[in-house]
C-alpha cells in the first residue's frame, strides 16, 4: 500500500480556514487578516494567501479593494443558482453510482442512519450532519467520475459556510434528512438509478426550502418567493 503524501501547507491552510468559517469563528462582515490567520493557525503567510485565493475563486470569500477579504454573503437567488447545479450533478452522480459503483461500501452509512432513526432519541446533530456530508461525498466517489467530484466541493462549501447549517437544525429536521439518506442507500443497494435520482432531487429540494427559510428569517424577509425552482440537502 502506497502511503499518503503529506499535505502541502496551502492544503492545511485551506482546511483550517474552512473549519474556522464553519464554526463561525470569523464573523460574516469581519475582514480576514493574513497576519492573524498565520499566527493563529501556525502557518506561513504564503500558504494562507494561497488558501484565501482559492476560497475567493470558489465563491466562498470575496475580496474588496477597501474592505478587504470577507465571507461572501448568500442571497436567495445565489442559493437557487447553486441548487440548480446540485440538482443536475448530484442526480447524475447518484445514477452513475447505482450503475457502476461499489454500493456495498455504503453499508456502514445505513447502519449509522438506522442508529439515529431507531436510537434512544439522543444524538450529536453536528456529527450526524458531518456524516450526511460524507455520505454525499461518497456518492460522488462511487460515481467514478472525477470531473463531478472536482465540481462538487465548492458548491457544498458555498452554502454551508454563510448559514452555519448545523446550528439551525432541529432534531425533527435532522431525522427527516437521515430518513431521506436511508432511502437513498436502499435505492442504491438495489442499483435502481432512476429511483435514486428521483429521491436525491426530492431530498435536495427539501434542503433548499429549509435553507431559504433560514435566509428569510435571517433578513426579516417574509415574501417567500422561490423564483424559478419548486419549493421543496
Amino acid at each position: 500500500m502506497i502511503p499518503a503524501s503529506p499535505k502541502l501547507d496551502s492544503e492545511l491552510a485551506y482546511e483550517k480556514i474552512v473549519e474556522l468559517l464553519l464554526d463561525e469563528a470569523i464573523p460574516e462582515n469581519f475582514p480576514l487578516s493574513e497576519r492573524n490567520l498565520s499566527k493563529s493557525l501556525g502557518l506561513g503567510r504564503t500558504p494562507i494567501r494561497e488558501a484565501v485565493r482559492d476560497l475567493v475563486r470558489e465563491g466562498v470569500l470575496e475580496s474588496h479593494p477597501i474592505r478587504g477579504t470577507l465571507v461572501r454573503p448568500l442571497s436567495i437567488p445565489d442559493l437557487q443558482d447553486l441548487y440548480e447545479i446540485r440538482l443536475a450533478i448530484e442526480g447524475l452522480a447518484v445514477s452513475l453510482a447505482a450503475e457502476r459503483g461499489r454500493v456495498e461500501e455504503l453499508e456502514p452509512y445505513a447502519i449509522e442512519f438506522d442508529r439515529v432513526l431507531h436510537g434512544n432519541g439522543e444524538f450529536d446533530a453536528a456529527k450526524v450532519h458531518d456524516q450526511g456530508v460524507s455520505f454525499h461525498e461518497e456518492i460522488f466517489r462511487l460515481s467514478g467520475n472525477r470531473s463531478l467530484i472536482e465540481l462538487y466541493r465548492p458548491f457544498r462549501l458555498r452554502f454551508r459556510i454563510p448559514l452555519a447549517m448545523v446550528r439551525h437544525r432541529t432534531p425533527e429536521r435532522v431525522r427527516k434528512a437521515v430518513a431521506e439518506h436511508k432511502a437513498l442507500v436502499a435505492a442504491l443497494m438495489k442499483r435502481d438509478g432512476k429511483e435514486a435520482a428521483t429521491l436525491m432531487r426530492d431530498h435536495l429540494r427539501r434542503g433548499m426550502d429549509f435553507r431559504i427559510g433560514l435566509l428569510l428569517n435571517r433578513h426579516g424577509d417574509h415574501r417567500g418567493t422561490l423564483l424559478n425552482l419548486p419549493m421543496g440537502d
